[in-house]
């Protein structure tokens, strides 16, 4: 199972586009097999910092390992955000 976090800053424009993006990776790729969590800074600013997130939105892949990270809405292409994830084996 793929474990992700996604750390929005409330209801802005690049929040909501990242989950969007998000989703439809998901949906396309890896259908079932991932769980994600998501964080919303403003109202857990101390977990973010916790976390060492600086920016937002930023994707966490949390397992399998290794621990990787995304910042942005994750608008390029599918392939560049399947590759910087490191899912090309997990691809359905």
């Amino acid at each position: 199972m793929l474990k992700f976090r996604l750390y929005v800053a409330g209801g802005t424009s690049n929040s909501m586009q990242a989950i969007a993006n998000f989703k439809v990776i998901c949906a396309q790729h890896l259908s079932d097999r991932y769980e994600l969590e998501i964080v919303d800074v403003i109202r857990e600013p101390e977990r973010a910092l916790a976390d060492g997130i600086l920016m937002t939105p930023t994707l966490v892949k949390i397992a399998p390992a290794p621990i990787t990270r995304i910042i942005g809405t994750l608008s390029q292409a599918h392939a560049t955000t399947l590759h910087a994830l490191g899912l090309e084996a997990h691809v359905a």
